[in-house]
């Protein structure tokens, strides 16, 4: 301003050429700095808040583009989840209660591993407690499953190691093991991690091996159902990928994230389900919906728009509208408009309105996890009438807090037969059903449980149609009577661990007898009806273990002394093919089943498979389209000709000449070749 208003005060008879040599001066100066090469750096060091608010100026430039477009970015394109393996735990433990069936283990590191541990916890005369012939050293594994929380049960694996003197774990109990991470490191071995979980409980060993000669190696292995114990939490998170990785970016697919999933805490405040950790790691809790199928959960935070304007928003739930109308497109746009959220509940409803099955199921499942009850019947619907939805549409129903979904459960353990006499009798509907219902409201008085031993549930269901037992050989132990007026049949003759139940041909009782090698003095009998579960409560009251009650059914079937049916985990799965206007169509993958309904197995687990399972694969269907449905095949006998033949031979009737096996539920009975398949008719679905 000054020479601004000295050039303006200049007459012109005054010389003004100070300020033009001050100017002259400046301009060479900068001059001589851009000769240099000096300039930019000069102004870039001078002015960084220009820069900048420059590169932010690009960054919104840059979002701007891409909120103005329909195929947004979602938070899947982006990100991996991590977390989701399963931990592998071992441990040395004790198994004891083996009357006579145990050994001293040779010297070996497992038996030293023990030896310490005994010591560590004050036992006395820990040698002679290994050298007792009730007892026997077991190498004890585990897999944590994902997502475990601290308190979480889960199945544990027990094996006799090498040849060390036991014979069998039939009627035996672990001792409380301490469960350790292991891994295996190149130049070092195997290596012992932190403890995180600890086992215990009664061993089960594959039912019905005890009968078999050739089978020794199965009684030397077995599993203790929900005998684990989870010390720790595993966490979930996703993982940001490398080309996308700054601590900006991972903050803001956080709040993406957490606008759409939260929770509230134990003080009633809410808080974001998505926290990020580093410039790469987002930790995930998971949401209180989604606790029975993570799997769902990770579809929905994949199918989160990372950036999206309100308006493109709404066009593409518009787009998204009409491919839920097609059964082809119906499932990822049903995925899409759950993580929309709130939002998507009207065009969700509109899919319920669809002629199509497929787009009212898909609509009903992602109302359900959206707290709504509006697609209840949907889910009925299919559960009962197409086997590639059901678990898909019981793991829906299982979080539905409402009387519905409560009487809609109840509803599908009956059998059902349709006005043209169609009858859906299938063990899984009925059980998948039972299963959804404990898992929503396990008070519930029409589950009628009790818990016997302190180590397994009975419960005595009144239900329609054609009887049922069902036990369980994965990480719950219980015991469904469907129909609680089931009585056994008689003449039977059953021995099981230390108990003896008998009844005479035409008695109304049965005799459980409990003995011991000590004399008669030492017996305990009890005299009940020949209903299944008096029969199974006084055995338990005599000291009958979950493994000596599953056995006990076991044998009551292969004598045909049961009155119906019998199952064992006739769980629902995933990844099964369903016909679309003749064509197939795989809903969802095996590998990605409802934690619910988890079927995941383990080392151990091939001895307690049935069937086909045995193989790996699914149950036998036909794939011919009826009625745009997928129906399993029949067996040449149904279970009735079966229970017929058996009854037949115990009357001293000559049944036709057939191969002979001894089957179980668990297909490796064969008598003269263990390695085929079984082959003996059982129950299948009447779809």
């Amino acid at each position: 301003m000054a020479l601004v208003t000295r050039a303006r005060v200049c007459s012109p008879g005054r010389s003004c050429l100070l300020p033009l040599a001050v100017a002259l001066l400046m301009a060479g100066s900068l001059a001589g700095c851009s000769s240099l090469g000096l300039d930019s750096l000069s102004w870039n060091l001078l002015s960084p808040k220009l820069q900048d608010e420059k590169d932010d100026s690009e960054d919104a430039d840059s979002d701007d583009d891409f909120e103005t477009k329909i195929d947004v970015p979602m938070v899947g394109d982006h990100t991996t989840f991590t977390g989701l393996h399963r931990v592998v735990l071992e441990g040395v433990g004790l198994v004891v209660g083996l009357n006579g069936n145990g050994g001293d283990p040779p010297p070996s590191p497992e038996r030293e591993a023990l030896l310490d541990d005994m010591r560590r916890r004050n036992i006395k005369n820990s040698k002679e407690i290994l050298r007792s012939p009730d007892t026997a050293l077991v190498v004890v594994r585990a897999y944590l499953p994902p997502l475990a929380k601290k308190g979480d049960r889960f199945d544990v694996q027990v094996r006799i190691p090498g040849d060390d003197g036991a014979a069998s774990l039939n009627g035996g109990r672990l001792l409380e093991t301490i469960l350790s991470e292991t891994a295996i490191v190149p130049g070092r071995g195997r290596l012992k991690g932190h403890v995180v979980a600890r086992a215990e409980g009664p061993v089960l060993v594959a039912p019905g091996a005890e009968d078999i000669e050739d089978r020794a190696g199965v009684l030397k292995r077995g599993k203790v159902l929900g005998g684990g114990l989870s010390l720790i939490d595993r966490d979930m998170a996703l993982y940001v990928k490398s080309d996308f990785r700054t601590y900006r970016n991972v903050t803001r697919l956080a709040d993406r994230i957490g606008l759409r999933f939260s929770a509230y805490d134990r003080a009633g405040v809410k808080e974001p389900l998505a926290k990020a950790q580093t410039d790469q790691r987002i930790l995930l809790k998971i949401h209180p919906n989604y606790r029975e199928d993570y799997p769902r959960y990770m579809r929905v935070i994949q199918a989160i728009a990372f950036r999206e304007s309100p308006v493109a928003q709404r066009v593409r739930i518009k787009r998204l509208e009409q491919q839920l109308q097609e059964p082809a497109t119906a499932e990822r746009a049903a995925v899409q408009l759950e993580a929309i959220g709130e939002k998507a509940i009207p065009v969700l409803k509109t899919g319920l309105k669809s002629p199509e099955l497929e787009c009212r199921f898909h609509a009903a499942v992602a109302l359900a996890y959206l707290n709504e009850t509006d697609g209840v019947q949907t889910l009925h619907e299919a559960a009962l009438k197409e086997r590639a939805f059901r678990v898909y549409a019981f793991a829906a129903l299982s979080i539905i807090d409402d009387p519905q979904a409560h009487l809609a459960l109840r509803d599908l353990m009956h059998v059902h037969v349709d006005e043209d006499g169609t009858t859906y009798d299938s063990a899984e509907t009925r059980y998948g059903a039972f299963r959804a219902l404990w898992t929503l409201d396990r008070n519930d008085p029409f589950l009628a449980g009790e818990k016997l031993s302190g180590e397994f549930m009975l419960h005595s269901l009144e239900t329609r149609g054609e009887p049922m037992v069902h036990i369980t050989v994965r990480k719950l132990a219980e015991v469904v009577l469907f129909d609680r007026r089931q009585e056994f049949r008689t003449p039977m003759t059953i021995r099981v661990g230390r108990l003896l139940l008998s009844a005479k041909s035409a008695s109304d009782t049965v005799s459980v007898t409990r003995f011991t090698p000590y004399g008669d003095a030492d017996e305990q009998r009890k005299v009940v009806s020949l209903r299944i579960e008096d029969v199974i409560r006084a055995a338990s009251e005599l000291g009958a273990s979950y493994p000596d009650i599953a056995q006990m059914l076991i044998q009551a079937d292969n004598q045909g002394n049961l009155p119906g049916r019998f199952e064992i985990d006739a769980l629902p799965q995933a990844g099964r093919v369903y016909f679309r206007n003749g064509n197939r169509a795989r809903v969802g993958r095996s590998t990605l089943t409802p934690n619910l309904f988890d079927r995941t197995d383990d080392d151990s687990d091939r001895d307690f498979k049935t069937g086909s399972e045995a193989d790996g694969q699914d149950a036998p269907v036909d794939e011919t389209e009826s009625d745009g449905e997928l129906t399993e095949l029949e067996p040449a006998d149904d279970y009735a000709a079966r229970r017929a033949a058996v009854l037949a031979e115990a009357n001293g009737v000559n049944p036709e000449p057939q191969e002979k096996s001894r089957w179980s539920p668990f297909g490796w009975l064969k008598k003269d070749d263990s390695s085929e398949p079984d082959d003996r008719p059982k129950p299948v679905d009447n779809e």
